[in-house]
């Protein structure tokens, strides 16, 4: 993600290229990777195998990928979903349930995600 500065706010940049900063990733999003790589060929230039590209999370961009746990299916489960804006993927719902849960900031360019603010969620909106 550091590495398409283009794609990011200055907000956001600040944040991943602060060397204090730990980045954490939850598992829902590597399922996801995995899903991109094996359905679209996402990254599969740079790595032979989904294998390798979970472990290059870790060891060269060096993000903590977090399990999911329990806690975190509770406060997907009372979650309020924007439905008004038709926002339906479960995916994104469980990375924000995860975010909430562990009191993590959340940084996200989908214009869906304020809506989780008042729920507990720490956006950092990633304006492009």
């Amino acid at each position: 993600m550091a590495t398409a500065p283009d794609y990011l706010s200055r907000d956001a940049l600040a944040i991943l290229y602060d060397t204090d900063t730990v980045l954490c990733m939850s598992a829902e999003s590597v399922r996801e990777l995995i899903v991109a790589y094996r359905n679209k060929g996402l990254c599969s230039k740079r790595w032979k195998t989904a294998e390798e590209m979970v472990a290059a999370i870790e060891d060269e961009f060096y993000i903590q990928i977090l399990p999911l746990k329990k806690e975190h299916m509770t406060t997907y489960a009372r979650m309020e979903i924007n439905e008004a804006q038709g926002h339906k993927d479960p995916s994104d719902h469980v990375i924000i349930a995860h975010a909430i849960t562990e009191h993590l900031p959340l940084i996200s360019s989908d214009t869906r995600f304020p809506f989780y603010r008042n729920q507990g969620l720490d956006l950092i909106f990633n304006e492009k």
